[in-house]
């Protein structure tokens, strides 16, 4: 009887022990405690990580750039034109090419007149701080056409390459077998002489080397590792030419933009030199062709233009070359 009772005991005892245990190891195989996909937000701690670094490196590059002197000197410069551009119809707010005193005043002749006036009798401090508005006008935004047009295009047949890629490159070559100021000229002349034309010209001949540049960056970087997680990651076209590839090609695009700048108030100035800017807008190009004819006995006609437009371009290359050396990945090597 005691052993019939001690059986039923193991009997029972061994019948609970296997619940006991599918209890203990349910909640392992639960879905809900334990996801299949463990490192699904991986890709936002990537994100943050990327972002911290990109703010760090960005802060030392900005450092660099303001240890630059010959670069500080530029932005003072710029900010100084961009500055006059903007309260010129402050200091000045009537027409700059309206005629104010006796022409061929000198400057310092007469304080009313800083600068003088020219030979119809306008004021040329009045023309050149007006003038000012008009060149940074049309380079800025000339160059922010072209960029748009050369990496949109660049990053296309950069990222693609293949049938797309000859196709563009032949397309852009193109454009770079005419000289660019004879197409710009060209294109100015059939189309009416305004600001929006000289800048959509401008643009025009601008776009094929930015494209060239990108699509050389878009080579280069689209093999790397992070381009190729982005593709396993099931990412689309459009976000990886945006948003891996792209911010990542910015620094020699930058570097050109401040020569792009340059370059396009150097053919506004010579476009308005030959009569084919806007004859409604005095820019300093159209104050240096209307002073050629008496540079002998007025020189500052054209001279005081002249240097505004060789400051300005002069301070925007050293604006771009503080921007390579601080942006310039060898030279950080060697920092």
């Amino acid at each position: 009887m005691n052993s019939h009772k001690l059986g039923t005991y193991a009997a029972e005892t061994i019948d609970l022990a296997p619940p006991a245990r599918a209890e203990a190891a349910r909640p392992a195989t639960n879905p809900a405690a334990h996801p299949r996909w463990t490192h699904i937000h991986a890709p936002d701690v990537r994100a943050s990580a990327v972002r911290g670094t990109a703010w760090r490196g960005l802060r030392r590059e900005f450092k660099v750039f303001l240890s630059n002197p010959n670069a500080l000197f530029g932005v003072a410069f710029l900010l100084i034109v961009a500055l006059s551009a903007l309260l010129a119809s402050v200091i000045y707010p009537g027409d700059p090419m309206e005629m104010v005193a006796r022409p061929f005043l000198w400057p310092g002749q007469n304080m009313a007149y800083p600068l003088g006036t020219d030979s119809m009798g306008r004021d040329v401090l009045a023309g050149i701080l007006h003038g000012a508005r008009i060149s940074l006008t049309v380079g800025i935004a000339a160059t922010l056409l072209g960029l748009s047009a050369g990496i949109l295009i660049g990053a296309t047949a950069g990222y693609f390459g293949g049938i797309i890629d000859d196709i563009l490159v032949k397309f852009v070559e193109i454009f770079q077998t005419i000289p660019s100021f004879v197409l710009l000229v060209v294109l100015v002349a059939i189309a009416q002489p305004t600001t929006g034309t000289v800048t959509v010209a401008i643009a025009i001949v601008s776009w094929p080397t930015v494209a060239r540049l990108t699509r050389a960056e878009f080579r280069a970087i689209r093999e790397k590792d992070y381009v190729l997680a982005a593709r396993s990651l099931g990412f689309g076209h459009a976000r990886i030419i945006f948003r891996e590839i792209l911010p990542n090609a910015l620094p020699p695009l930058i570097v050109t933009s401040s020569v792009m700048v340059a370059s396009a108030i150097l053919m506004e100035s010579a476009l308005s030199f030959m009569g084919l800017g806007d004859p409604n807008r005095v820019s300093w190009g159209s104050m240096i062709g209307a002073g050629r004819d008496v540079i002998r006995t007025a020189w500052y006609l054209t001279a005081l233009p002249g240097l505004a437009i060789v400051f300005t371009v002069l301070a925007l290359n050293l604006i771009g070359d503080g921007l390579n050396d601080a942006l310039n990945p060898r030279f950080s090597e060697e920092r």
